[in-house]
């Protein structure tokens, strides 16, 4: 398949190596993408990027589907992702955020009440003309793309209550489950505000041409298990649920989940990915064999000499051949200072295996 083709249109995607996995087989080639592929290690990215503020780049139609396609030029990963930010949806629901360089999202006033979260179910919504900058946006990376599919990208509810709640990044997520659990019906209500816009964001990405979808819950870490199914599940769940009915496949993935992977499995989504943290036989076991897998490269080591690297990366496609199928990622996103020829030399070096 060649890459970047755009005479082969959309329906080329079809029969890639990724979909394949996602869906269960085992393709002739171990496909691999990396999550943040698209970012600040490549020197074309931080070129384009020049003079544009984070938001504005994701709103940006023609420059968010030139970030999109960056790594698939660079790289020859098997899949691209849509470039957008975990708040983007928030920002287009008329929520008062701001990305800080070296912070992150920084909102206007925290929403902790029920009244606050009354008001904010009251307002937030995300319809076509709100949503067109991304459908724009998506389009012409799948236009792009040519023959190389693209995975919708968006934040897990609650990944995005977390944020409101605390206002902003967070360690502990203290505010966030005290609500939980001190007011459990302003805490469901927020989830299904929050489950409403992942929903509608990913659903507009795929209508706009992305063949598969993930759901980053970066914070769920945070929560023991009993806690996730109690509290979360049901809203990542009515997210997963929206992806399918859309017709295609889904991952669903979080940082610090290796005692929530089978809740993970549970909520819906076709595809589990593991972080860095839980070996791929040992995620494979606790998913009981039956749940393809994406990971889990650590990415500390793409600093590493590369007979280290080499190795691990041949530890984790050799445990990940315990799985019904396997797409090689990493345990988290590309760190800032990557040397990019070493994110090339891996794609390489998993195509060879």
């Amino acid at each position: 398949m060649a890459i970047l083709d755009v005479d082969k249109g959309y329906d080329a995607a079809s029969n890639s190596a990724l979909l394949e996995a996602f869906s269960g087989r085992r393709p002739e080639r171990l496909p691999v993408w990396f999550m943040r592929q698209a970012g600040r290690s490549l020197p074309e990215y931080r070129a384009a990027r020049a003079g544009h503020a984070m938001l504005d780049a994701c709103l940006d139609p023609d420059l968010a589907a030139e970030l999109t396609v960056q790594p698939v030029r660079r790289h020859q990963v098997d899949a691209a992702i849509f470039f957008s930010d975990i708040v983007v949806p928030l920002a287009l629901a008329g929520v008062d955020v701001r990305i800080e360089p070296g912070v992150g999202p920084v909102f206007g006033a925290p929403v902790r009440t029920r009244a606050q979260v009354a008001a904010l179910a009251d307002t937030a919504r995300l319809d076509d003309q709100r949503l067109a900058p991304i459908t724009a946006g998506v389009s012409e990376a799948v236009r792009l793309l040519g023959g190389t599919p693209l995975i919708g990208f968006a934040g897990a509810p609650f990944t995005l209550a977390a944020y409101l709640v605390e206002g902003g990044p967070s360690r502990d997520h203290l505010a966030a489950r005290r609500l939980m659990h001190t007011d459990p019906t302003a805490w469901a209500l927020l989830m299904d505000v929050t489950s409403t816009l992942s929903a509608a964001f990913l659903r507009a990405q795929i209508a706009a041409g992305a063949r598969a979808a993930q759901l980053f819950d970066s914070w769920v870490g945070s929560l023991s298990a009993a806690d996730y199914r109690a509290h979360v599940q049901g809203a990542s769940a009515r997210v997963l649920t929206s992806v399918r009915e859309a017709g295609v496949p889904s991952v669903h993935f979080g940082t610090g989940t290796g005692e929530l992977l089978p809740a993970l499995r549970d909520a819906g989504a076709d595809v589990v990915g593991v972080d860095h943290r839980v070996p791929l036989d040992e995620a494979n076991r606790r998913l009981g064999g039956a749940v393809p897998l994406q990971g889990n490269i650590d990415p500390a080591l793409l600093a590493a000499p590369w007979p280290v690297l080499e190795a691990h990366v041949r530890d984790v496609v050799d445990r990940g051949r315990a799985a019904p199928a396997h797409v090689v990622n990493l345990g988290h996103g590309v760190p800032p200072d990557t040397d990019p020829d070493v994110l090339t030399h891996v794609v390489e070096l998993v195509h060879s295996l």
